[in-house]
């Protein structure tokens, strides 16, 4: 494995990473999966995927993601679980490092993904995708006429409450702080809107309810007060903002100043030639399954005109 030189490693196995996959197997690419830690990415804590195409019934987070995988593995797509610690991406063959071993390859795909944040509570964990979630997009459809609650004081909190009343018939937004982060606009689109209500100065401290029976409400504390009570609720929606997963990337490539790695317009190239990256993990803004799996399929058509150039000017 040391030895030989990959025409394509991807690395993630979510939408973006498997799409990208099923594209460079089916083009002849021999692509390498490597699936990291949590194969499957953010849809393998979703119970229902609801707007995935081709999906009239809807179909479980993981369970779309194991047919997204056989389908690569179908056209010789090999995949193997490892967590790359460090990468050299500057000489025409990329090395990766992870377990023990080292992974060369002409073209990386980079689909590593992004990761919500989290408050951290036990009850939050337990009840991920039993009423608990961090996409309102992905989830709301599911709260018709329920109350929600909303953690945050930005602007991913104040869009998520306000797309949130779509369905919900109450959101609350509880915010440790008096007032919010989020930017002017946002802030009175949320303030206008007769169906928000604003808990201020207040952390919650747990989450009500039981992977049975769903979420039943929060238990929060004012934080200047230390006033305890619980708001009766049967959604619960963190956000509080997302982390791209690209530590082992910094210094390496261009990325935003929150992480994310940047590409070049109307493609997946990054600042490094014949490294590519698709999916959440240069996509801040829709953090959908549908446009990860079309940059995904964007980076292998991108990752196999970059191998026929090299080829034609080697």
């Amino acid at each position: 494995m040391s030895e030989q030189v990959r025409e394509v490693i991807i690395l993630g196995s979510g939408p973006a990473g498997m799409t990208a996959a099923i594209y460079a197997a089916r083009a002849d690419l021999k692509p390498l999966v490597l699936e990291g830690i949590q194969p499957g990415g953010q849809l393998m804590i979703t119970t229902d995927v609801e707007n995935f195409p081709g999906f009239a019934e809807g179909i479980a987070g993981p369970q779309l993601m194991e047919i997204m995988r056989n389908q690569a593995g179908r056209f010789g797509t090999e995949f193997e679980q490892v967590h790359i610690e460090k990468v050299e991406l500057g000489a025409d063959v990329k090395v990766l490092h992870g377990g023990g071993k080292d992974y060369r390859c002409k073209t990386l795909i980079i689909s590593t993904g992004a990761s919500a944040k989290w408050l951290g509570l036990e009850s939050e964990e337990r009840l991920k995708g039993h009423g608990v979630s961090a996409c309102a997009t992905c989830d709301g459809f599911f709260f018709k006429d329920k109350d929600i609650v909303v953690v945050g004081g930005g602007d991913t909190a104040m869009e998520e409450a306000s797309f949130l009343t779509k369905f919900g018939s109450k959101i609350y937004v509880v915010h440790r702080r008096d007032k919010l982060r989020a930017s002017k606009a946002m802030q009175e689109r949320a303030f206008n809107n007769p169906k928000i209500e604003f808990v201020w100065d207040t952390v919650i401290t747990e989450i009500l309810g039981s992977p049975e029976e769903g979420v039943k409400g929060v238990r929060v504390k004012n934080v200047k007060s230390d006033e305890e009570k619980v708001i009766d609720c049967q959604g619960y929606f963190a956000a509080i903002g997302h982390s791209p997963n690209t530590e082992i990337f910094r210094g390496s490539l261009d990325m935003d100043e929150t992480g994310y790695i940047k590409t070049e317009l109307g493609s997946t190239h990054t600042s490094v030639p014949g490294v590519f990256a698709a999916g959440d993990v240069q996509d801040k803004i829709y953090r959908q399954a549908v446009t990860a799996a079309g940059t995904g399929c964007m980076a292998a058509l991108d990752a196999e005109r970059y191998l026929e150039e090299q080829a034609v000017s080697g």
